[in-house]
């Protein structure tokens, strides 16, 4: 399942103690058409690779971090789907938590003692919305289908006369139908078959593709591009009329010039001159986004948005592997262009204008240049094996890698905010 890891500083006097800091996982859940609807946000037990089995202990902590570093900013202003046990919820720690962007995800693990169901109507009362996690049909849980505006079901744990059982039992209740662990594109129809309306899995990013399916055109010409943009210094005469010939890459360049932070006084007369002022940096960074933005028309913007991330995380973790931060942007950048252009990686690779080590790191293949992406596609998945497994291999500063993610994820909103507005 995508998910997106924030480190969350210590200032818990028992995260310092075990190891300093906390980490959460957020996992997208998108709507029919591909938009993210909300995030769960997710615990992990310090840099140990264990859950430890403790709920209580998880759920306070994401309650605690929640507070302390802004559930707006841990979901992007969209609703939180926050783990819930019986003691955060009949011990109101929950009551913490803004209304508005709080969802109460109730474990399957807790009872539905009247206390519960009490404490369940008091929250709804005051405007938090309740989610039943891994939900299996039971009489008992009848209350509760009443109160929940979410049902989640686990569509890779349960057999299709298993799911219709429950959606039967709930049907005529106002609660949306949110199948999780949804893994592949047929999955995903599956699932809109039978009823569901939001989704969470890994599955947008995962797309059925057509082996034979021919590069467009102006792909090729974007391609054309973007081997300009790695030559230092750029050549400007060469680079000019090719921005020239793109309408929103044009389009962004002036308005990057146009914007409050280079305070130009006089009027741009020309595409060469907009690129010189806002310097080369500025535009290769522009230039790449507005291309893969064009590149992933037609898919979930969450792809997009995971690709500004991992090109952000790649680029300032490259020193702690000695690599070219340049090349690991695009490398992070590129390593969705399958889910984006639907085509596999073996088809686009070959055409990018990259060395081949870059390239065959697109493939997967075990090099150094290979192994910030291998980590921070094992956290989109939750595989702490994998990331922790080659952290230690390669002897690579975990705290920082952790720090590099948060920060990427902020910036991948804000650029997203600023400049594909």
């Amino acid at each position: 399942m995508a998910s997106q890891v924030l480190p969350t500083a210590g200032q818990d006097d028992a995260a310092d103690r075990s190891g300093g800091l906390r980490y959460l996982a957020r996992q997208p859940i998108l709507n029919a058409r591909g938009q993210v609807h909300a995030y769960e946000l997710l615990y992990r037990s310090g840099m140990e690779n264990v859950f430890r089995g403790d709920l209580e202990l998880a759920s306070r902590t994401v309650v605690d971090d929640a507070v302390i570093f802004g559930l707006e900013e841990l979901s992007d202003g969209l609703p939180a789907f926050v783990n819930c046990t019986a003691e955060v919820l009949t011990g109101e720690l929950a009551g913490v938590l803004p209304p508005h962007l709080t969802v109460l995800e109730i474990l399957e693990t807790v009872e539905p003692t009247p206390d519960l169901i009490a404490a369940c109507r008091n929250f709804k009362a005051q405007g938090y919305r309740i989610a039943l996690d891994d939900f299996i049909w039971d009489p008992k849980y009848a209350p509760l289908v009443e109160l929940a505006n979410y049902i989640k079901i686990d569509f890779l744990g349960s057999m299709p006369e298993d799911r219709q059982v429950a959606i039967r039992q709930v049907r005529g209740c106002a609660a949306k139908l949110v199948a999780e662990k949804v893994e592949t594109a047929e999955e995903h129809r599956q699932a809109v078959r039978e009823g569901f309306s939001l989704f969470q899995g890994y599955y947008f990013c995962r797309p059925v593709m057509m082996e034979k399916r021919k590069i467009p055109a102006n792909t090729l010409f974007h391609l054309e591009i973007l081997q300009e943009l790695l030559k230092d210094p750029l050549d400007l005469h060469r680079l000019s009329p090719l921005v020239k010939s793109d309408a929103s890459l044009t389009y962004r360049l002036l308005r990057l010039v146009n914007s409050a932070g280079y305070g130009i006084r006089q009027e741009v007369r020309s595409i060469q001159s907009a690129m010189v002022i806002v310097g080369e940096d500025a535009f290769r960074r522009l230039a790449t986004l507005a291309i893969a933005s064009e590149l992933n028309a037609g898919q979930p913007a969450e792809i997009l948005h995971m690709a500004l991330i991992r090109a952000r995380f790649c680029e300032l973790a490259a020193p702690l592997c000695r690599l070219n931060p340049t090349e690991q942007y695009l490398l992070g950048m590129f390593s969705l262009l399958p889910a984006m252009m639907q085509v596999p990686m073996d088809q686009v690779a070959p055409m990018l204008p990259l060395r081949v080590q870059i390239r065959d790191a697109l493939r997967g293949a075990d090099l150094p240049e290979h192994r910030l992406l291998a980590w921070v596609e094992a956290h989109e998945r939750g595989d702490w094996d994998t990331s922790d497994g080659i952290v230690r291999l390669h002897n690579i500063n975990r705290e920082m890698l952790f720090r590099f993610y948060a920060e990427s994820v902020r910036w991948a909103a804000a650029t997203i905010r600023s400049t594909l507005a």
